[in-house]
């Protein structure tokens, strides 16, 4: 069942559920009034899988360079598209461990935690400690005066043709270079991480010549700023957009039925169950569906709070009105995981 949204005091639709949908249920034996687990289930929920993290490096590794070097190797004209069409998703990959990293989830040794999440990050353009700084004050304060990505999630729903707008911009590479330009300012300015991520990409760049197999890198960079731009923008749109600063989790973040597909392509490892990540963020991705379903089995998460789809949600936050111009800066969607230091 869909969200039935509210009315703001403008008599505006919203994304905010109505208040019926936000029964008043906590605290219970096994969650707190803030909905994270209590102790031991709190302690099993935060454990951190080490060795199987490192075969989800492997995957992830696979499903990127892995991939973009077998369409070196085969050095076909569909080899190329085959890995043009699969880095959409795989960069997507890369960049939520990056996520995970950020959070210290990926591995309890915080040496080992952060080399493995740069080696991940920089390849696809994200800063990874810059983007740890500005992602904390996401969680301390969702839709607050510090929140890094209030223009990203603002203003929905919006209409069909502003969300085509931002579509297009995504996926014909303006939105991309609007990063590339922040990413050369900053290392022009001596930006520690700009610099590494130049550095990281000048390899990249270096081996496919070496191996006379530039079009690899070419595809790289190109399924970064097209396919993988327009999927960052719907999942974080389907993550916060249009929702409102509130100690209630429920008001902040959206919940969307996770399907195969969009498991797979958009929201790879559980970064769609994205309302237990905000109820309890030292939770790894391996436990996120558990601690989703306790919200669920609580009756703090109730089924008319969940879209059925990624489909069905996007349908919803492109059929409203304009609350604020469609620009650049106000709204247009650059999310704090691609911003680089000035």
């Amino acid at each position: 069942m869909a969200v039935i949204s509210d009315l703001d005091a403008a008599g505006a639709t919203t994304m905010v559920p109505s208040a019926d949908l936000l029964p008043d249920v906590l605290p219970t034996d096994r969650l707190n009034d803030r909905g994270m687990a209590t102790r031991p289930l709190r302690d099993e929920l935060r454990r951190i899988s080490n060795v199987r993290n490192v075969g989800t490096v492997l995957h992830a590794v696979a499903l990127s360079f892995g991939v973009i070097g077998l369409a070196g190797y085969l050095h076909t004209w569909w080899g190329y598209l085959l890995a043009f069409v699969v880095l959409g998703s795989g960069h997507a990959r890369l960049n939520i461990l990056g996520h995970e990293a950020a959070h210290r989830l990926l591995f309890s040794n915080r040496t080992a935690n952060d080399l493995v999440g740069r080696m991940l990050a920089y390849p696809t353009f994200q800063a990874l400690m810059a983007y740890r700084r500005s992602h904390f004050a996401h969680h301390r304060d969702e839709m607050g005066p510090e929140e890094p990505d209030l223009s990203l999630y603002s203003g929905y729903p919006i209409p069909p043709d502003s969300a085509r707008r931002k579509l297009r911009r995504d996926a014909t590479g303006l939105s991309a270079y609007k990063n590339f330009r922040g990413l050369f300012r900053a290392f022009r300015k001596g930006a520690r991480e700009a610099q590494y991520i130049v550095g990281v990409q000048i390899l990249l760049l270096g081996v496919s010549i070496a191996v006379m197999r530039p079009l690899m890198y070419v595809v790289w960079v190109l399924a970064w700023s097209t396919l993988w731009r327009v999927s960052n923008r719907i999942r974080s749109i389907a993550e916060h957009g249009g929702m409102i600063r509130s100690s209630d989790r429920r008001l902040t973040t959206h919940v969307v039925r996770q399907s195969f597909l969009a498991r797979m392509t958009i929201v790879p490892y559980n970064t769609g169950w994205h309302l237990a990540h905000h109820v309890d963020m030292g939770v790894p991705w391996r436990n996120l569906p558990k601690l989703h379903a306790e919200l669920v089995a609580a009756g703090w998460v109730v089924d008319g709070l969940e879209y059925p789809s990624y489909r069905a949600f996007w349908k919803a936050a492109t059929s409203g009105v304009v609350k604020q111009p469609d620009v650049e800066g106000a709204g247009s969607g650059e999310s704090s995981m691609l911003s680089f230091p000035d």
